[in-house]
């Protein structure tokens, strides 16, 4: 499991820094490298998906089947102590996977937003060109 959640984590930190590149202002030359670039990228990307609906479910279901300590006195501190650290990481885990699933979100939001505004130039340009 330790490698899905390593290529989660992986993907979210790729969608992030290309997510900052495309919206930094300043970069105009490297802009449109940078946006076939992340073009391509979507699709693969778009594979964490499924591997993110996976890992929600098995947050769910190590959730469902931890077990409590209903009372102070009926665990241990290590037991006790174990049940804090797997919710911890749980809800570490979760916040990775909602943060990967928003970050493909908003790189593809961003990047049609773009490709379109360069469409558009390009439009501007032929009207102009014309008259």
């Amino acid at each position: 499991m330790a490698l899905e959640w390593v290529a989660v984590a992986y993907a979210a930190g790729a969608e992030a820094i290309m997510l900052l590149l495309l919206t930094l202002p300043g970069l105009n030359p490297l802009r449109n490298g940078l946006l076939s670039v992340t073009k391509t990228l979507l699709k693969p990307f778009f594979s964490m998906l499924p591997i993110c609906l996976f890992l929600v479910m098995d947050i769910y279901w190590k959730y469902e089947t931890m077990s409590s300590c209903k009372t102070l006195n009926s665990c241990s501190p290590s037991e006790n102590m174990r049940h804090q650290k797997s919710t911890i990481k749980s809800q570490r885990n979760a916040l990775l996977v909602a943060a990967a699933l928003f970050f493909y979100w908003l790189l593809y939001s961003v990047t049609k937003l773009i490709d379109r505004v360069e469409q558009l130039q390009i439009q501007i340009k032929r009207s102009t060109k014309n008259d």
